[in-house]
Protein backbone atom coordinates (compact mmCIF):
# COMPACT_ATOMS: atom_id res chain seq x y z
CA UNK A 1 0.00 0.00 0.00
CA UNK A 2 1.30 3.38 -0.75
CA UNK A 3 0.16 6.62 0.06
CA UNK A 4 -1.54 8.72 -2.90
CA UNK A 5 -0.98 12.54 -3.51
CA UNK A 6 -3.80 13.26 -0.58
CA UNK A 7 -2.57 11.41 1.96
CA UNK A 8 0.88 13.26 1.61
CA UNK A 9 -1.03 16.36 2.20
CA UNK A 10 -2.54 15.23 5.27
CA UNK A 11 0.79 13.87 6.45
CA UNK A 12 2.15 17.07 5.71
CA UNK A 13 -0.44 18.72 7.30
CA UNK A 14 -1.01 16.63 10.23
CA UNK A 15 2.78 17.16 10.54
CA UNK A 16 1.97 20.98 11.13
CA UNK A 17 -0.92 19.94 13.89
CA UNK A 18 -3.65 20.52 12.00
CA UNK A 19 -6.14 18.27 13.99
CA UNK A 20 -8.73 17.83 11.05
CA UNK A 21 -5.76 15.96 8.93
CA UNK A 22 -4.86 13.97 11.69
CA UNK A 23 -8.28 12.63 11.65
CA UNK A 24 -8.24 11.74 8.51
CA UNK A 25 -5.07 10.53 8.54
CA UNK A 26 -6.64 8.15 11.71
CA UNK A 27 -9.36 7.28 9.30
CA UNK A 28 -7.25 5.97 6.80
CA UNK A 29 -4.50 4.53 9.30
CA UNK A 30 -6.68 2.13 11.25
CA UNK A 31 -8.19 -0.30 9.16
CA UNK A 32 -4.50 -0.74 7.96
CA UNK A 33 -2.93 -0.69 11.20
CA UNK A 34 -5.43 -2.91 12.68
CA UNK A 35 -5.74 -6.01 9.40
CA UNK A 36 -1.81 -6.01 10.41
CA UNK A 37 -2.04 -5.95 14.38
CA UNK A 38 -5.02 -8.60 14.12
CA UNK A 39 -3.17 -11.47 13.05
CA UNK A 40 -0.51 -10.99 15.29
CA UNK A 41 -1.62 -9.82 18.77
CA UNK A 42 -4.91 -12.29 18.04
CA UNK A 43 -7.33 -11.09 21.45
CA UNK A 44 -5.10 -7.92 21.98
CA UNK A 45 -5.15 -6.89 18.32
CA UNK A 46 -7.03 -3.80 18.97
CA UNK A 47 -4.67 -2.89 22.02
CA UNK A 48 -2.11 -3.66 19.79
CA UNK A 49 -3.80 -1.68 16.70
CA UNK A 50 -3.90 1.54 19.56
CA UNK A 51 -0.59 1.31 20.96
CA UNK A 52 0.49 1.46 17.24
CA UNK A 53 -1.51 4.11 16.35
CA UNK A 54 -0.37 5.97 19.09
CA UNK A 55 3.15 5.37 18.17
CA UNK A 56 2.61 6.46 14.84
CA UNK A 57 1.08 9.93 15.62
CA UNK A 58 3.29 10.26 18.66
CA UNK A 59 5.66 10.20 15.65
CA UNK A 60 4.53 11.33 12.94
CA UNK A 61 7.32 14.54 12.61
CA UNK A 62 9.71 11.97 11.98
CA UNK A 63 8.67 11.01 9.23
CA UNK A 64 10.20 12.51 6.26
CA UNK A 65 9.06 10.73 3.06
CA UNK A 66 4.97 10.90 3.25
CA UNK A 67 5.25 8.15 0.41
CA UNK A 68 6.69 5.91 2.66
CA UNK A 69 3.97 6.43 5.41
CA UNK A 70 2.33 2.92 5.17
CA UNK A 71 5.98 0.89 5.34
CA UNK A 72 6.89 3.28 8.27
CA UNK A 73 3.23 2.20 9.45
CA UNK A 74 3.37 -0.93 9.11
CA UNK A 75 6.85 -1.15 10.58
CA UNK A 76 5.63 0.31 13.86
CA UNK A 77 2.40 -2.13 13.71
CA UNK A 78 4.53 -5.11 13.72
CA UNK A 79 6.77 -4.15 16.25
CA UNK A 80 3.69 -3.29 19.10
CA UNK A 81 1.85 -6.62 17.71
CA UNK A 82 4.43 -8.31 18.99
CA UNK A 83 5.43 -6.55 21.86
CA UNK A 84 1.75 -6.54 23.16
CA UNK A 85 1.39 -10.37 22.24
CA UNK A 86 4.45 -11.28 24.32
CA UNK A 87 3.14 -9.51 27.24
CA UNK A 88 -0.08 -11.24 27.14
CA UNK A 89 1.35 -14.94 26.80
CA UNK A 90 -0.42 -16.10 23.80
CA UNK A 91 3.18 -18.23 22.71
CA UNK A 92 1.94 -21.26 25.26
CA UNK A 93 0.04 -23.85 23.07
CA UNK A 94 -3.16 -24.45 23.27
CA UNK A 95 -5.60 -27.82 22.77
CA UNK A 96 -7.20 -28.09 19.23
CA UNK A 97 -10.70 -29.78 18.95
CA UNK A 98 -11.71 -30.46 15.53
CA UNK A 99 -10.45 -29.16 12.69
CA UNK A 100 -12.98 -28.20 10.15
CA UNK A 101 -13.00 -29.09 5.84
CA UNK A 102 -12.10 -26.08 4.36
CA UNK A 103 -15.49 -24.92 2.74
CA UNK A 104 -16.68 -25.06 6.30
CA UNK A 105 -17.99 -21.25 7.66
CA UNK A 106 -15.94 -22.30 11.20
CA UNK A 107 -12.57 -22.00 8.82
CA UNK A 108 -11.60 -18.59 9.89
CA UNK A 109 -12.04 -19.20 13.54
CA UNK A 110 -10.10 -22.12 13.68
CA UNK A 111 -7.30 -20.75 11.76
CA UNK A 112 -6.95 -18.32 13.98
CA UNK A 113 -7.32 -20.86 16.77
CA UNK A 114 -4.19 -22.47 15.11
CA UNK A 115 -2.61 -18.95 14.51
CA UNK A 116 -3.13 -18.64 18.60
CA UNK A 117 -0.39 -21.61 19.09
CA UNK A 118 1.80 -19.82 17.08
CA UNK A 119 5.05 -17.22 18.79
CA UNK A 120 4.43 -13.62 18.49
CA UNK A 121 7.50 -13.84 16.22
CA UNK A 122 5.75 -16.83 13.94
CA UNK A 123 2.71 -14.79 13.60
CA UNK A 124 4.22 -12.08 12.37
CA UNK A 125 6.56 -13.41 9.51
CA UNK A 126 3.17 -15.51 8.53
CA UNK A 127 1.42 -12.46 8.17
CA UNK A 128 3.62 -9.96 6.92
CA UNK A 129 4.46 -13.08 3.73
CA UNK A 130 1.13 -14.21 2.90
CA UNK A 131 -1.35 -11.22 3.74
CA UNK A 132 1.16 -8.53 3.26
CA UNK A 133 3.20 -10.60 -0.01
CA UNK A 134 6.23 -9.08 1.70
CA UNK A 135 9.41 -10.78 0.63
CA UNK A 136 11.96 -11.99 3.23
CA UNK A 137 14.86 -9.10 2.90
CA UNK A 138 12.15 -6.61 3.44
CA UNK A 139 10.34 -8.76 6.54
CA UNK A 140 13.88 -8.99 7.82
CA UNK A 141 14.51 -4.96 7.10
CA UNK A 142 11.25 -4.31 9.44
CA UNK A 143 12.17 -6.41 12.25
CA UNK A 144 15.93 -5.80 11.95
CA UNK A 145 16.85 -9.45 11.73
CA UNK A 146 18.36 -11.24 8.99
CA UNK A 147 16.89 -12.52 5.63
CA UNK A 148 17.69 -15.88 6.81
CA UNK A 149 16.65 -15.14 10.28
CA UNK A 150 13.36 -14.94 8.62
CA UNK A 151 13.81 -17.99 6.27
CA UNK A 152 13.69 -20.09 8.93
CA UNK A 153 11.45 -18.31 11.22
CA UNK A 154 8.83 -18.92 7.80
CA UNK A 155 9.87 -22.37 7.39
CA UNK A 156 9.32 -23.19 11.01
CA UNK A 157 5.72 -21.10 11.36
CA UNK A 158 4.57 -22.69 8.05
CA UNK A 159 5.49 -26.11 9.43
CA UNK A 160 4.04 -25.75 12.84
CA UNK A 161 1.54 -24.39 11.71
CA UNK A 162 0.23 -27.19 9.42
CA UNK A 163 1.34 -29.88 12.04
CA UNK A 164 -1.27 -27.90 14.38
CA UNK A 165 -3.75 -27.46 11.20
CA UNK A 166 -3.25 -31.78 10.96
CA UNK A 167 -4.18 -32.49 14.72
Amino acid sequence: MTADPDVATLVHSAQRGDALAMQELLAVLAPYVGRLAGPIALDDGQDAAQEALIAIFTNLKQLKEPAALFGWARAITVREAVKVARKAGRARPAELHEVPDRGDPQLSADVRDVLERLSPEHRCVLVLRELEGLDEETIGALLAVPAGTVKSRLFRARRRFRKEWER
